[in-house]
């Protein structure tokens, strides 16, 4: 029935707010298939930037005209309960990718084995929640804005990695500590900047501190990612660096590899959920030893408050860029002005004003309208594509889409 199944039919369905393909309490199974998606429009003001959800776009939106090219996925997720301890979990997504298709893709495919409430085991291909709220947020259902904040999460384009993980979790005090190891390697690609960027092979590892408390959960994590790599059209130009021989020239060559560096996220977060207030507070540094990748810092505040139905909310974010200012040392103005440009694609500097409102239509389906107000300046190269040489860093994105899971 599902493979059947068009995106349109599945709106109108969460539209009829009936209860169609809801399983009944007289259904219960160890197997249970269920679906989200998202359909949802966007509009920027600016014609000199486009806008993207996140690194993994090879477009954006631009210039006042509506698009469902950054927002709209599709997803569905199978849970098989084997037995008492040992659960199968698949998820097959649709969205925009890197390569301009939406073939679903692969999001989690793992085995969880879980001995007894403290301890859970799992192998295979799990989400990368790098982040606080980093595994779901391509279920617009169950996030409060459109899409999560592009200045926080937009950097962290790795959606999964192949490896395991592994939790424990403990009584303190009047709530829970969860600490979770985790470490595998990646294989997504991006299309940064100027060409695609394939990180096959990269390896990650990290571990994940929670604190679980009546309505607050409390999160500090730290994750690395090696590279396997290089960014192909920074290692062209970095030997053309070190065809000059000049020693200058060869260090600012060495900024632009990548292959062999680390990049370090360290996150620290909390979200308040108690009757009709939501507030969510992230912070982020990632570091990375390539010179190329500027290291930033990043953040946001959000809050909401249930009227009904209907959830106004209202959100400051911000990415900053720590820049790295190698030079070539050289006489040759088109090289100098190559390496100025190659370092420039990837600095951050903005600011985002968010103002929004989620409506619970009916059961499982929410309608969103948000106005996100970013201002950045002339230099801010993130997370948008194709800037013009007169981008200026502003823009004003408009917003609408309807949630819903099935």
């Amino acid at each position: 029935m599902y493979r059947k199944t068009g995106m349109t039919t599945l709106l109108l369905a969460a539209l009829s707010c009936g209860n169609t393909w809801a399983t009944q309490p007289d259904e219960i199974s160890s197997l249970s298939v269920r679906g989200f998606g998202t359909l949802g429009v966007a509009r920027s003001s600016s014609d000199h930037a486009e806008f993207a959800r996140d690194f993994s776009q090879p477009k954006g939106i631009k210039g006042g005209q509506w698009s469902g090219r950054i927002d709209s996925i599709l997803g569905l997720q199978a849970n098989w309960q084997a037995t008492s301890q040992l659960e199968l979990v698949g998820q097959l997504v649709s969205r925009y990718r890197y390569d301009e298709s939406r073939d679903p893709e692969v999001m989690w495919a793992f085995a969880k084995w879980e001995p007894d409430a403290r301890v859970a085991l799992r192998a295979g291909r799990i989400g990368a929640d790098f982040m606080m709220l980093a595994d779901s947020r391509l279920v617009g259902y169950s996030s409060l804005t459109v899409r999560p904040p592009t200045d926080f999460f937009g950097p962290l384009f790795f959606s999964h990695f192949d490896g395991a993980d592994a939790s424990l979790t403990w009584p303190l005090g009047k709530g829970l500590v969860r600490g979770k190891l985790f470490g595998g390697t990646i294989s997504e690609k991006t299309p940064l900047a100027l060409e695609l960027w394939d990180t096959s092979g990269a390896s990650t590892r990290g571990l994940v501190l929670d604190y679980l408390t009546g309505p607050w959960q409390l999160r500090a994590s730290t994750a690395y990612v090696g590279y396997s790599n290089d960014i192909q059209y920074a290692r062209r130009l970095a030997d053309l660096l070190r065809g000059t021989a000049v020693p200058s020239a060869s260090i600012a060559a060495d900024a632009l590899k990548v292959a062999g560096t680390t990049t370090r996220y360290d996150t620290l977060g909390v979200v308040y959920d108690a009757g009709p207030l939501q507030v969510q507070a992230m912070l982020n540094s990632i570091r990375h030893e390539a010179g190329y990748l500027h290291n930033s810092h990043a953040g946001y505040l959000l809050a909401g408050y249930r009227l009904g139905t209907v959830t106004p909310y209202a959100g400051v974010s911000w990415w900053k860029s720590k820049l790295k200012s190698p030079s070539t040392g050289l006489a040759d103005p088109d090289l100098n002005d190559a390496f100025d440009f190659v370092m420039g694609t990837t600095v951050a500097d903005q600011t985002t004003y968010t103002l929004g409102a989620r409506w619970s239509l009916c059961r499982n389906t929410a309608i969103k309208l948000q106005w996100d107000a970013i201002r950045g300046s002339a230099a801010s190269k993130l997370p948008f594509v194709r800037s013009q040489p007169d981008w200026n860093g502003r823009t004003n994105v408009i917003s609408a889409v309807v949630d819903f899971i099935f």
